[in-house]
């Protein structure tokens, strides 16, 4: 682990929050890593929505280098396969990225299971590199051998975090400039909730 990423990991508690300061501050750090490995060569950026797209735009604005920006919306559906049912995670038509030096962003790494599904889907145009940027990682919540390239911070929570584009349960927050953890997510029943 880098001194940079020592300097970002936080352990969490109810009640914590990055200041608006600090996530730029943070950011800045990041955009600042990002071009010196870039080394002038075009980036393409693939943003997950609807939680990533503050921190990359703040993210993007950081990095000296070409950079051409993609979207991608993630839909988790329920699947009946032969009377079993099974989740699966589906994205829509994914950009032609064959020998780009490619950078997914996202606002969170939880599980994983979204994140590493959508960079082998991208992987498949055999782009020259990819990598991944998160806000948030959130390491004690892996179901996947997933680690981010870059990291804004590291945390233990279990919290919900809400603001700079992360939403609460119902929808508001987003347009807050700090980011804070709020109450505890409830247990999930078998077979319910998104994996992200």
């Amino acid at each position: 682990m880098t001194r940079l990423r020592k300097v970002a990991v936080s352990q969490a508690r109810k009640g914590a929050a990055f200041s608006a300061e600090r996530i730029a501050s943070r950011v800045g750090v990041l955009g600042r890593e990002i071009s010196r490995e870039c080394q002038g060569r075009r980036l393409d950026v693939v943003v997950t929505l609807d939680r990533g797209f503050i921190f990359a735009a703040d993210l993007v604005r950081q990095i000296e280098a070409p950079i051409v920006c993609h979207f991608v919306r993630e839909d988790v559906r329920d699947v009946d396969q032969g009377g079993h049912a099974r989740r699966e995670v589906f994205f829509g038509s994914h950009p032609e990225l064959g020998g780009r030096d490619v950078l997914v962003v996202d606002a969170v790494l939880e599980s994983g299971v979204t994140q590493d599904f959508l960079l082998r889907r991208l992987g498949e145009s055999k782009p020259r590199s990819i990598r991944l940027a998160v806000l948030l990682d959130k390491p004690e919540s892996r179901r996947v051998a997933l680690e981010p390239d870059y990291f804004g911070f590291r945390t233990a929570s279990k919290e919900v975090w809400v603001g700079y584009g992360l939403a609460a349960a119902n929808g508001t927050g987003r347009n807050l400039r700090q980011l804070s953890s709020g109450a505890k997510v409830a247990p999930r029943k078998k077979g319910k909730g998104r994996k992200k």
